[in-house]
């Protein structure tokens, strides 16, 4: 799964701003993430078109980053997180953002962006949903 991040100062709008000019590309935002710190904001997108999607914000002026995240499944459990962090920190995939895109009762879906997710997604084959070249595991 592929996302992008954009780093802006923050203002009132900058969201409105990035969700009208994807809307009138016609993208659609799968899953998003906002923060901010010390006057940042850091904006984490997942699009149907990331392409796309990174073509017309740089042409917005936004600056984007590419990365990339696997999709992991997880029953909705204590422990079951630090199973999956234990495991990745043992073999030394550094964790850079997770990120909940679902949660049921039953099950949790998350998105983690690492240093290294085609080892990550080796690790995780048992709960992947998504690698990083975005084909669908199951």
């Amino acid at each position: 799964m592929k996302t992008i991040t954009i780093v802006a100062d923050d203002r009132v709008g900058l969201l409105a701003d990035i969700s009208y000019i994807l809307s009138k590309a016609k993208i659609n935002i799968e899953s998003i993430g906002v923060d901010v710190v010390s006057g940042k904001a850091l904006i984490r997108l997942s699009l149907n078109n990331v392409d796309k999607g990174k073509s017309v914000l740089a042409a917005a002026g936004y600056g984007v980053e590419e990365e990339n995240a696997v999709v992991v499944k997880l029953n909705d459990q204590p422990g079951e997180l630090n199973r999956i962090t234990a495991l990745l920190s043992k073999e030394g995939v550094v964790i850079q953002t997770i990120h909940m895109l679902s949660k049921d009762g039953k099950n949790t879906v998350l998105s983690i962006t690492v240093d290294k997710p085609k080892k990550a997604a080796t690790l995780l084959t048992d709960i992947l949903l998504s690698k990083d070249d975005g084909s669908s595991m199951g």
